[in-house]
């Protein structure tokens, strides 16, 4: 679709933003099961790697508050990823739950980026 296009018929735009949200939601949420259901599996690993540093508490504590931290951050990047795309394709206002999808995405290479600039350039100005 061209820009003159898109410009004419901005209810494409946004149905086509609401189901790649909904698309990245959907892997967001499995990822953040994923992540729930291998974390003693992640543990046993980064354990192994402590087995010849003396005081192995503190890193293995810090292991465990970066790893909670990814859960949350990925959770809820699904979350307001499918509530965002669930907004746009009723044809809703959702630029404050695309806008808070957007930044929870910016941390995740390559899709979450994209989608999350993509979402940013269309809502912020």
């Amino acid at each position: 679709m061209s820009t003159a296009a898109a410009a004419q018929n901005p209810r494409a735009n946004s149905t086509t933003l609401g189901a790649l949200w909904i698309v990245y939601a959907i892997l967001r949420l499995v990822a953040a099961i994923l992540l729930v259901l291998y974390a003693g599996t992640a543990t046993v690993m980064f354990g192994a790697l402590l087995t010849r540093v003396a005081d192995y508490a503190t890193p293995m504590t810090i292991f465990h508050i970066f790893y909670i931290a990814a859960i949350i951050v990925t959770a809820l990047s699904g979350i307001f990823g499918l509530l965002a795309g669930l907004a746009l394709l009723a044809g809703k206002s959702a630029r404050t739950l695309s806008l808070v999808a957007a930044f929870l995405s910016l941390s995740d290479l390559p899709l979450g980026t994209t989608l999350g600039i993509y979402t940013l350039i269309v809502f912020l100005p």
